[in-house]
């Protein structure tokens, strides 16, 4: 009987194949041909890759047996060969290259069964993973046993943590807005942008321009940032250069948080983002041209990075989630309760303390079924939070840093809350 492979129609679609097959191969074995690895290299890993997309073709018409026994024969080539590199001088411990080969095969039998798309994105990871070899170690070596088990936490919190919560509605009648899975959600999403800004901030040194800190610093926590600099100006020696420095930190990381809010709304609900990004992103505008005429002013300042927490610590996540599921419920009885003055009333007291609990829960109030409020009045509510916050700012700023930086300050965030207060008063009304 003749193989269905054979037919007219599917010869070109083995050759397209099988010569997707071949360049995926060369791609990988031009990397491994690059750092000389005695195992396998340009010419091997082609020949790999074609005899999986070979065994792939022929399983369609014998069985998975051949695949079967394209895995022993590779296995039995690898071991063969690491044998005989064993007995030569340049005998390297590593396993990567033997690896590599084993993955290569499998990509060379799903080109002949699943998306070509996927084998090639996966052969692009691979040579990449390959080459990055020097970088991964070196960042691997500046990881200290805080900043690695800031990742594990992650992982608890989001790989292990998250699964098991129950994903049904709880509350009393007509508030039934909590929901376990979809709380711990937004810790996850909150934890994971500040855990990306807080491997960043690491990675900066001992020393970096202020801006860079302010903008890491600002995906952690614009707040903890206002804090962190404000404390670091020495009280004995407030010079200009301090001053201005903690100053653009601090306007910057606010900065930070108007993008963070857009993240955020945009990944909660795409629909409440179209209407909320215009007044919003119109802020973040502003927030961002006051940063670059500050930053043009004290460019040349340089400043040690304040400690930064770590943000992943399970004891802050559970605090984040309860406090969101209080600002939840909280917005959805005063809306219930006293419609638009109930949400407004909740969103300006939280955000003194937390601009992303009262972010992600009026925004998932908007697409709620119970209690839900409108995406008018929720931009608002999110944009009076954050002018709450920036008077809060202020104080931290006075409190910590001392009458000047209070003053400089509080002129650039009176600019921004005053503009802020006109885009809630004449912005118009959706519907």
């Amino acid at each position: 009987m003749t193989s269905p492979l054979l037919a007219p129609e599917n010869v070109q679609w083995s050759f397209q194949a099988l010569g997707l097959s071949l360049g995926l191969g060369l791609l990988v074995g031009l990397q491994r041909e690059y750092v000389d690895t005695p195992v396998a290299g340009v010419r091997t890993f082609p020949l790999i890759t074609l005899l999986g997309t070979l065994t792939g073709m022929l399983a369609m018409s014998l069985g998975p047996w051949v695949v079967v026994a394209g895995i022993i024969g590779v296995v039995a080539a690898n071991v063969v060969g690491n044998v005989f590199q064993m007995r030569s001088d340049d005998a390297s411990p590593g396993i990567t290259t033997e690896i590599a080969i084993l993955l290569m095969f499998a990509v060379g039998v799903f080109i002949a069964h699943g998306p070509w798309i996927i084998a090639v994105a996966l052969s692009g990871v691979v040579a990449v993973l390959l080459h990055a070899k020097g970088v991964l170690h070196r960042w691997t070596d500046k990881l200290a046993d805080k900043d690695v088990r800031a990742i594990m936490q992650f992982v608890l919190i989001s790989f292990v943590i998250f699964p098991v919560l129950p994903n049904e509605f709880y509350g009393p009648e007509g508030l039934r807005v909590l929901n376990p899975r979809q709380v711990w959600m937004m810790v996850v999403l909150v934890v994971g942008i500040s855990l990306g800004g807080f491997i960043a901030y690491k990675f900066l040194g001992k020393r970096a321009s202020t801006i860079l800190g302010g903008l890491f610093g600002g995906m952690i926590s614009s707040t903890a940032t206002t804090v962190s600099y404000a404390k670091h100006i020495p009280k004995e020696a407030r010079s200009n250069g301090a001053i201005n420095a903690a100053t653009l930190a601090i306007i910057v990381a606010s900065t930070m948080m108007y993008a963070r809010v857009l993240v955020e709304i945009a990944i909660v609900d795409r629909e409440f983002f179209k209407v909320a990004a215009a007044p919003i992103g119109a802020m973040l505008g502003l927030m961002a041209v006051l940063s670059l005429c500050l930053w043009l002013v004290v460019r040349r300042t340089e400043d040690d990075l304040p400690e930064r927490e770590n943000p992943s610590e399970l004891r802050s996540a559970i605090f984040f989630g309860l406090l969101y599921a209080i600002v939840l419920i909280a917005t959805a009885w005063g809306t219930q309760q006293f419609g638009d003055a109930g949400v407004f009333t909740v969103a300006g007291v939280s955000g003194l303390t937390n601009m992303h609990a009262v972010t992600l829960s009026t925004a998932r109030l908007v697409k709620s079924h119970e209690g839900a409020i409108g995406a008018d009045t929720a931009w608002r509510a999110i944009m009076l939070a954050s002018l709450t916050g920036l008077v809060f700012k202020c104080g931290i700023a006075y409190v910590l840093g001392g009458r000047r930086l209070f003053a400089i300050v509080t002129a650039f965030f009176g600019v921004v809350i005053a503009v802020g207060a006109a885009i809630l008063i004449f912005w118009p009304a959706i519907g």
